[in-house]
């Protein structure tokens, strides 16, 4: 059985691995659990791994796999999706990664085998120093489709590594989800000034916007809420390991 916390932080997990597609910090998840120091999730993340709930990888930073869930969660009404386990490579890994994060979407891909599904590939995107805008258009590339959801998706290539601790590696491709509004919390692509693309963390500040690194070498950029749009969410991650 579970403490209270224990079972707060298990949904948490779960929740931001199924609907970002990357695993919370441990800033965040002091935060969500309203904590004072990161002592005290190292100490109820060994807890879930000793009963079980969940599975550090390792020799890769923050990779976490969701084994199961309580039953009180996991025994879902009926004609809902039952719980599929999610996975997303953290800072590193010896086998390429191309998973997606919606439950509904995961039980289908094991139910059968299913063709992949081309997307545009837009040229690069800073996690670090903003560079240049999208790029138009230059070739597709196949994902697989239970990746995708409803809307329109392209792909960028990641250039920096301001994103290192949310699992988001140089030279990762990540693929996006079309919008112009975003929930705080979430990875967008953001377009400063109409010139300057850049993947980072959603916030609003009163009336502007945070840009949130996740790497504590670099500072999270405050804008005017008029400068900023956004241009996408971050739904998926492809990696190819040499």
């Amino acid at each position: 059985m579970l403490t209270r916390k224990q079972h707060e932080l298990l949904i948490f997990i779960q929740e931001r691995l199924q609907t970002v597609g990357v695993p919370p910090s441990f800033d965040e998840m002091k935060d969500a659990l309203d904590l004072k120091s990161k002592s005290g999730i190292h100490r109820l993340i060994t807890a879930l791994e000793e009963r079980g709930f969940i599975r550090r990888l390792p020799n890769r930073a923050r990779a976490l796999e969701v084994l199961k869930l309580p039953e009180s969660v996991a025994k879902a009404p009926k004609g809902t999706p039952g719980f599929v386990p999610s996975f997303v490579e953290g800072t590193g890994g010896a086998a390429s990664a191309a998973r997606g994060t919606s439950g509904d979407s995961a039980k289908r891909s094991t139910d059968r085998p299913s063709e992949a599904v081309s997307i545009p590939m837009m040229g690069r995107i800073a996690a670090g120093v903003p560079i240049a805008a999208i790029q138009q258009i230059t070739h597709s590339i196949p994902v697989p489709p239970d990746m995708i959801g409803l809307g329109e998706h392209y792909a960028l290539e990641v250039k920096g590594d301001s994103m290192i601790e949310a699992g988001i590696l140089d030279g990762d491709t990540v693929v996006i989800q079309r919008a112009d509004t975003a929930t705080a919390g979430e990875i967008v692509v953001a377009l400063v000034d109409d010139e300057e693309a850049t993947l980072k963390r959603f916030r609003r500040r009163g009336e502007s916007i945070a840009l949130e690194a996740a790497n504590p070498a670099y500072e999270t950029r405050i804008l005017p809420s008029h400068r900023v749009k956004v241009q996408g969410r971050l739904i998926g991650l492809l990696r190819r390991y040499h």
